[in-house]
């Protein structure tokens, strides 16, 4: 089982190239990814979109590239014509503006205006960092899943020790069932003995509204699969990758105690009811966790 809240970094330093990838996850719905790396990497986002599906299938994730890239080779650069043109008209209207001023804007001093020049091996990245990318973004991923392993661990532990809570509140119900349909039946004689004032009442009538109303607030069934329930959750939880079927569970297990709880019209299962109810929505605030 794993956890959808989780960190993970991972480097590659060699040959005058350091990159590092850093990853941040917590719970979705989903698998959401959300890169944010210097523009360079720009053509190489579904790469890491890619990578990133490979080992997570839930959760909203932050990743975060930086780079820096010292190997010694010859660099070239592009002009940016407009802004030069918008520099120098801009020096012109000064000059004009103030003729007893010098106009000292030269070629190196235009060059030298931000975005004038731009680096060409800003364009995009070479093979070599792109594949520093890939082996810093698979070991941030590896400890990642390490870390949401051991906290998948956690959460399991913590979710079975309610089912134990729930497999022993069904119990309890299952136990006060009968004696619903009988407490009903002797009430019932009694208050007709009260009515009649002593008249000998009618046996066969009572036992047949016992038989309706039991018939009415009868819950075996919704035992009888909260049991299964159980059963199908301790399964799954030796599984891997559990979270939307947990939830899925989470949902059946309410909507038999619901039934319960309107069926039983007994106060004390109905207090169980809403104990069963209680555990069963901290399990599936855990569950939201869960990849």
């Amino acid at each position: 089982m794993l956890s959808m809240t989780g960190y993970g970094n991972g480097e590659y330093n060699s040959e005058g190239v350091r990159l590092t990838v850093e990853i941040k996850t917590v719970n979705n719905r989903y698998l959401d990814v959300s890169v944010k790396a210097p523009r360079i990497f720009a053509a190489h986002e579904e790469t890491v979109r890619g990578i990133i599906r490979g080992k997570l299938t839930r959760g909203h994730a932050d990743v975060y590239i930086s780079y820096t890239d010292s190997r010694p080779r010859e660099k070239t650069y592009s002009l940016d014509e407009n802004t030069a043109r918008a520099y120098v008209g801009a020096a012109e209207k000064v000059a004009a503006m103030f003729p007893g001023l010098q106009n000292d804007v030269t070629v190196s001093s235009v060059l030298r205006f931000p975005e004038t020049l731009r680096a060409d091996d800003s364009v995009s990245a070479d093979g070599e960092l792109v594949s520093a990318m890939e082996t810093a973004l698979n070991a941030a991923l590896d400890k990642l899943n390490s870390m949401r392993g051991i906290e998948g661990e956690k959460l399991k532990k913590d979710m079975l020790s309610r089912i134990d809570v729930i497999e022993e509140t069904v119990g309890e119900v299952e136990k006060r069932a009968p004696e619903v349909v009988r407490n009903y039946a002797l009430k019932l004689e009694a208050k007709i003995s009260a009515v009649l004032g002593g008249v000998e009442t009618d046996k066969a009538r009572i036992l047949t509204e016992a038989a309706v109303f039991a018939d009415k607030c009868n819950i075996d069934e919704e035992l009888t699969r909260l049991k299964s329930h159980i059963g199908q959750f301790r399964t799954i939880c030796g599984e891997k990758l559990v979270g939307r079927k947990l939830d899925f569970l989470v949902q059946e297990f309410n909507r038999e105690t619901n039934t319960i709880c309107s069926k039983s019209n007994d106060l004390e299962i109905t207090r169980l009811g809403l104990a069963l109810k209680n555990e069963i929505e901290k399990i599936r605030e855990q569950v939201q966790n869960v990849e």
